[in-house]
C-alpha cells in the first residue's frame, strides 16, 4: 500500500467545429495541404486585423451551460507573448483574466462506480497554433500553418482527480459532450481534441502539494490513463530512492509506456499578457444565453436517467446507448413505437451496431427506419417469428431491401413460425431416435441435455418450429 497520494489537474484543448478560424475566414477543414489554408491576417503580417467568429463563441457557450458554468457577461481577449515557429504572429490571442466560463464541474463514474464531481477552474476561448512536423525532413523542421488560428476553447479542472481512471473517466466524458453538442468531433488521433496532464504526489494527509509535473502527446484516452499511471509511480519511486521529483514538461512514448524529459521548468514564464488591443470586447447578454440553451440537444446523463427510469434499461445498457448520441436518439425514436424496451435496446446495441462496425459505418448511414426495428419486434413478441429467424433472416433480407416492411419479408420468404403440433412432434421423435444415448442420459438426470434436443429440432425445422411449443413437447416425451 503506497503512502502517497497523486494530485492530478486537467488541460483539456478543444478544437471548435468552425467553419472558418478564429478570427479570419480562413478554412479549417482537416486534411488540405500544408499551408493553403491561410491568409494575412492568420499569418499575421501587418496591417491586418482580427475579427471576432460568433460560432465559435456560440460553441464556447454551449460547453459551459452543458458543464453548470457561470457565463461571463464581458469578455476581454489579451495577447499571450512567446516566439515559437509555429505561432506566426509571435503571439497568441486568448482570454488571460476573464475566461468566458468559471466554476462548473464533470460528474464522472469511474470503474469502481462510486459517481465523483470533477470541479472545473475556467473554460477560456483561444486560437490554435500551427504545427511543427519534426519528421518530414531529415535536417530540419517544417511547418503547416494551416491549423494557425482555428478556435479552440480550454476546459482547465481544479487539482481534483486522483487515478488514471478517473482522468480516463473525466475526458471520455468532456469527448461524449463535445460531441453531443457537435462543437468538437473529439478525435485525439488527428489532434482536435488534445489532452494535458499536470501531475504530482504528496504523502497521504498531507495538505502541501509536490513538485507539478505536465505530460504532453498523448494522442488517445487510454494513452491519458496510462502516462499518468506510469508518471505517478515513476515521481513515488524518485522520492523513496532519495530524490527530488523535478518541475519539468515530460512526453509520453505510447509504444513504451513511459514518459520522458522534455524540457525543465526553472522558472515561471513571462507571457507579458496585455489586452488585445485590435479586439472590442465580447458582450454576453442573457437573451443571447437562453437562445443558445434553446438550442441545446438533451445531454447524456439526463438520457442516462430517462433510460433507467422511464424504460426500466440497466445501468449497462443505458450507458451503451448514450454513448453515442445517434443511437441514444434512435433508441427514443424506437420506444416510441414499441413498449418493448429491453429489445428495443439489444437490436441497437447487438444487430445493428454488429451490422454497421463490420461495414464501417455509423446510425446517421443506417438505412432502417425505427418504424422498420419496431415491426420486427413485434412480429417476435406476437410469436409470428422467433429471434433467431429474425436475426439471421429477418434482419439482412430487410438490410438488402429496405423499401419493404418486415411483414411483407417474412410472407415473401416463409419465414413465419409454424405451431403446428403435429409438424413438431415429428421432427422431436426423429430426433430422439436418432439420439438414444443423449436420452438415456438426459433419463439419468443430464437435464442440461434439453437444449441440445429443441436445437437439433429447430435445426431440422430450419427454425420454423415455435420453440415454446417444442420445448413443452420434447420435456413431455423425455419426462414421461
Amino acid at each position: 500500500m503506497s503512502e502517497f497520494e497523486a494530485v492530478i489537474g486537467l488541460e483539456i484543448h478543444i478544437q471548435l467545429q468552425t467553419k472558418s478560424k478564429a478570427f479570419s475566414s480562413d478554412s479549417t477543414e482537416y486534411g488540405a495541404l500544408p499551408n493553403t489554408q491561410v491568409s494575412p491576417i492568420s499569418l499575421g503580417h501587418p496591417g491586418t486585423l482580427p475579427v471576432h467568429n460568433q460560432s465559435a463563441v456560440e460553441m464556447a457557450i454551449k460547453m459551459g451551460l452543458a458543464l453548470d458554468c457561470d457565463i461571463r457577461r464581458v469578455n476581454q481577449y489579451s495577447r499571450k507573448n512567446y516566439f515559437y515557429a509555429d505561432l506566426p504572429k509571435g503571439y497568441q490571442i486568448t482570454q488571460f483574466d476573464t475566461p468566458l466560463c468559471n466554476n462548473g464541474f464533470v460528474t464522472i463514474k469511474p470503474k469502481d462506480g462510486v459517481e465523483k464531481n470533477i470541479r472545473l477552474t475556467r473554460i477560456h476561448m483561444e486560437e490554435d497554433t500551427g504545427k511543427s512536423m519534426h519528421d518530414q525532413d531529415l535536417n530540419d523542421t517544417l511547418v503547416d500553418y494551416n491549423r494557425a488560428g482555428t478556435p479552440l476553447i480550454e476546459v482547465v479542472t481544479e487539482p481534483d482527480i486522483k487515478t488514471g481512471d478517473e482522468a480516463y473517466a473525466f475526458v471520455t466524458e468532456i469527448r461524449r459532450l463535445v460531441r453531443y453538442l457537435e462543437i468538437c468531433d473529439g478525435n485525439m488521433e488527428e489532434g482536435s481534441l488534445r489532452c494535458d496532464a499536470n501531475i504530482s504526489v504528496m504523502p497521504k494527509g498531507s495538505k502541501v502539494f509536490g513538485t507539478k509535473v505536465e505530460v504532453k502527446n498523448m494522442n488517445s484516452i487510454s494513452n491519458v490513463k496510462r502516462a499518468i499511471d506510469f508518471e505517478i509511480q515513476r515521481q513515488i519511486e524518485v522520492i523513496e530512492n532519495g530524490g527530488k521529483v523535478d518541475g519539468e514538461t515530460r512526453g509520453f512514448n505510447g509504444l513504451a509506456g513511459t514518459t520522458f524529459s522534455m524540457r525543465k521548468k526553472e522558472a515561471i514564464n513571462d507571457y507579458r499578457y496585455f489586452p488585445e488591443p485590435d479586439l472590442p470586447p465580447t458582450i454576453i447578454t442573457e437573451e443571447y444565453i437562453a437562445k443558445v440553451k434553446s438550442e441545446m440537444p438533451e445531454l447524456p446523463r439526463a438520457l442516462f436517467n430517462r433510460f433507467t427510469n422511464s424504460y426500466g434499461l440497466s445501468d449497462y445498457d443505458a450507458a451503451v446507448l448514450i454513448d453515442d448520441k445517434l443511437s441514444a436518439f434512435y433508441f427514443e425514436d424506437l420506444c416510441k413505437l414499441t413498449p418493448n424496451f429491453k429489445a428495443a435496446s439489444n437490436w441497437i446495441t447487438v444487430a445493428i451496431r454488429g451490422y454497421l462496425n463490420e461495414n464501417a459505418l455509423d446510425l446517421g448511414d443506417f438505412q432502417l427506419k425505427p418504424s422498420q426495428i419496431a415491426e420486427v419486434i413485434q412480429l417476435i413478441d406476437s410469436g409470428i417469428i422467433n429471434h433467431s429467424i429474425a436475426s439471421q433472416k429477418l434482419f439482412p433480407s430487410l438490410l438488402s431491401s429496405p423499401e419493404k416492411t418486415a411483414k411483407q419479408i417474412v410472407e415473401e420468404l416463409n419465414l413465419a413460425t409454424n405451431s403446428d403440433t403435429s409438424f413438431i412432434e415429428q421432427i422431436i421423435d426423429e430426433v430422439l431416435a436418432l439420439f438414444p444415448e443423449k436420452v438415456a442420459e438426459y433419463k439419468s438426470g443430464k437435464k442440461g441435455l434439453l437444449g441440445m434436443f429443441v436445437g437439433e429440432v429447430m435445426k431440422r425445422s430450419k427454425g420454423k418450429a415455435d420453440p415454446k411449443i417444442t420445448n413443452q413437447i420434447i420435456t413431455e416425451k423425455l419426462d414421461a
